[in-house]
């Protein structure tokens, strides 16, 4: 236990200096982007006299280190800042796109972890056989299509051609989930490439943990197969799955604003590529360190659970 808890106070210590280390690239990289927020309200062939005015205005003109101390002071007290463009403080913004955004997010890590254990699991019975055959091709050709061109792919046939689903969610606002046709394309899109990246993993552990010596003995035992399967490999073969969980994530944060602008969802993402565009830096910063802080923590907490998944690997059942 003390061990544990040494190792969980290095890994949290750790997390700190990473979150840390977010908030500095942060800064930095909005700050290296061309042009700010008063570029773009003066409007096109702006003068410069104005730029200047403007940006004297906004405190633009104030020097980066004093800013970026006022900045990272409020976001020790949980203030995000304000829009450089409307004014209105940026957990406004979050706020307004964090349902859905959520809401995709957590319906595809809910629909994830079965479907790709299930495939995983199915496709390790008999390796090398048909139903590992069939599922090891199909997540291969899935995986190699960006999301991107997924997306536009199921769009044309389920929406365009078929009629079935509705192609964005142009018209139901963020009421989402009362209108469940519109959340089926972006699921899909966003739960191909995971599935098929975290399933070869458990295979992968399945095939190794069936093998085992621990699993032999629990044969020697009269330990029913599917018992051995379920109680004694797959949480074995977890650990490297749980990792991948965690990277899955983290691409939800990158894939999530391709999805939310293909679809229309009016998401994180979507405020993103809005403020991007207005060169609206504080919303940009402050959707960027929440992403970070997302990351950091997803991380910290699959260390975590492969922590306390790991020992059991080679333990006699």
């Amino acid at each position: 236990m003390t061990d544990r808890r040494s190792w969980l106070l290095r890994r949290l210590v750790l997390g700190v200096a990473q979150t840390a280390g977010v908030v500095v690239l942060v800064f930095a990289l909005t700050e290296a982007l061309p042009g700010d927020a008063a570029v773009a309200l003066a409007g096109d062939a702006p003068d410069p006299e104005r730029v200047e005015r403007i940006r004297e205005v906004m405190g633009l003109d104030r020097p980066v280190a004093e800013r970026f101390g006022e900045w990272a002071a409020g976001l020790v007290r949980g203030d995000l800042g304000v829009s450089l463009v409307s004014g209105r403080p940026v957990t406004e913004y979050l706020a307004a796109g964090f349902g859905p955004t959520v809401l995709l997010a957590g319906l595809t890590m809910a629909l994830l972890v079965p479907v790709a254990v299930g495939l995983g699991v199915l496709a390790a019975r008999r390796e090398g056989g048909r139903a590992d055959r069939v599922i090891s091709t199909v997540t291969l050709g899935v995986y190699a299509v960006p999301e991107f061109a997924l997306g536009v792919l199921l769009t044309v046939v389920f929406a365009l051609w078929l009629g079935w689903l509705p192609p964005t969610a142009v018209g139901y606002g963020s009421g989402l989930l009362g209108h469940p046709a519109v959340l089926v394309l972006p699921v899909l899109v966003l739960l191909a490439r995971p599935v098929c990246s975290v399933s070869r993993l458990v295979r992968a552990g399945m095939i190794d943990a069936m093998a085992s010596s621990y699993t032999a003995q629990a044969r020697r035992y009269g330990v029913a197969e599917s018992r051995i399967r379920w109680t004694h490999a797959l949480p074995n073969a977890a650990a490297p799955a749980v990792q991948q969980l965690a990277r899955t994530v983290d691409w939800l944060l990158g894939g999530v604003v391709v999805v939310e602008a293909l679809f229309v969802i009016p998401g994180l993402g979507t405020v993103l590529m809005d403020a991007v565009a207005a060169r609206d830096i504080p919303v940009v910063q402050g959707l960027a360190v929440v992403f970070g802080l997302v990351t950091v923590a997803v991380n910290v907490g699959a260390d975590l659970v492969t922590h306390d998944l790991a020992p059991r690997t080679g333990v006699s059942a």
